[in-house]
């Protein structure tokens, strides 16, 4: 007998939770001593699966999972992209994880179907879910008595609700929610979006160009993480309650919202914000508490705006001014020429520390901003500059912003 199968069964059942869950099943094979012991596996993973494969998985999975011996399923993470598996299939094979003490359930279910009911009702009812993640073609709907007593993480994206209140109804069943990520579906309709959870503590929201969303109400006073894509098309309002404990706020917002001065105003005891809007700002907002700001430079009118950002925030330590995701299709050379600003912005004078700038041109307007910081900010340390190599030569920008002077007498001019 080789050596590693005179190991216990707890030792080779963690040994086996090192290689994907199919290599796993594959050692059944090697001896009688081996054939059983991927059944005490508490953490199931099926995916990249070919379609040739598919039958056969189905097969095993109506064959095994009724037979698995773990007392409690960790995770069971399932990528479906193969007409093979049928709704009512994979309905099952949730149902049989789930009375296992169920912990952690992840579906990626690609493959459209008429009927893309594959979440059965027990699932809403299972005391152990401490995290749910549905990504595709499947339809969520809600029994009319449940609750998730222990659920803290949440995500939902591109899934069809079976109404207007699914959603609503599904968190104010989470007593302890704390991550919630929601993509809405392209052409589905919301209506009215409500978030009113009171433990939540990270959110990130995406509403994409053709959702049909009258508007949203968020209400998570505890939020200390929030992401918020919206780039819907339709003219639609946002009501956002304070967050005094937010630290982290990406906002990425397409469109001209009627209520952005709300959104601003909810957000501004936040530490660290990456922004891009397609609305100016107005002056009346305040950051006081703000640490690190990042600025998308994709728009026309973005040197203006980051010098209102600048105004309001007077104890600035880091600036850093890039492209956001999915931006870069944006020609930062349409950026106007910047009004330099009658007064020096507090933070420059008298707390930023560091400068950077990722996808640097070199172009007039950008170099201005730069030597702008450069004169007049007294504590700058770094000044850390990323080239995209568009029309200048990184040596030329070099020379360039190199010879411009320097209000801080140790800030270090760095090139990547």
């Amino acid at each position: 007998m080789d050596r590693i199968s005179e190991l216990p069964d707890e030792l080779l059942v963690n040994i086996l939770l090192f290689v994907p869950t199919k290599v796993a099943v594959s050692t059944s094979i090697l001896s009688k001593r081996w054939k059983y012991l991927w059944m005490w596996l508490p953490k199931l993973e099926f995916r990249d699966y070919s379609a040739s494969e598919c039958r056969r998985l189905q097969c095993f999975l109506d064959r095994n999972l009724p037979l698995h011996r773990a007392p409690v399923i960790e995770s069971f993470r399932l990528d479906v992209g193969c007409s093979c598996f049928k709704p009512e299939t994979i309905n099952m094979w949730i149902l049989n994880a789930v009375s296992h003490c169920l912990r952690e359930l992840e579906i990626l279910y690609e493959f459209y179907s008429a009927k893309p009911d594959i979440m059965p009702s027990n699932l809403f009812t299972c005391k152990s879910l401490v995290i749910l993640k549905l990504v595709g073609e499947i339809l969520l709907d809600v029994p009319p008595m449940f609750s998730l007593p222990s659920l803290k993480t949440l995500k939902l994206q591109w899934v069809t609700y079976f109404s207007e209140e699914t959603l609503q109804r599904l968190l104010s069943n989470c007593p302890i929610l704390e991550d919630l990520v929601l993509y809405l579906r392209d052409y589905d309709i919301t209506g009215k979006l409500t978030i009113g959870v009171s433990s939540l503590q990270s959110l990130s929201l995406y509403i994409p160009y053709t959702h049909l969303i009258d508007g949203y109400v968020i209400e998570t006073p505890a939020l200390k993480y929030f992401k918020l894509r919206d780039y819907n098309y339709k003219s639609h309002y946002c009501l956002i309650e304070n967050m005094p404990n937010l630290l982290h706020a990406h906002i990425d917002i397409d469109v001209d919202l009627s209520d952005i001065r709300g959104l601003i105003r909810s957000i501004s005891s936040v530490k660290h914000l990456a922004i891009c809007l397609e609305a100016m700002l107005n002056e009346d907002f305040v950051f006081n508490q703000l640490e690190h700001l990042e600025v998308c430079i994709c728009k026309e009118h973005s040197p203006n705006q980051l010098i209102r950002l600048l105004k309001a925030s007077s104890n600035l330590q880091g600036l850093h001014l890039f492209l956001m995701e999915d931006h870069h299709e944006h020609n930062p050379h349409d950026m106007y020429d910047w009004n330099q600003p009658s007064t020096i912005p507090e933070c420059i004078l008298s707390s930023l520390q560091s400068l950077s700038w990722s996808l640097y041109t070199g172009e007039p307007q950008q170099r201005d901003i730069v030597v702008y910081i450069l004169k007049h900010a007294l504590r700058l340390k770094t000044a850390t500059i990323t080239s995209s190599e568009f029309e200048v030569p990184k040596f030329e920008m070099l020379k360039e912003l190199s010879r411009s002077s320097r209000a801080s007498t140790t800030c270090q001019l760095m090139f990547d």
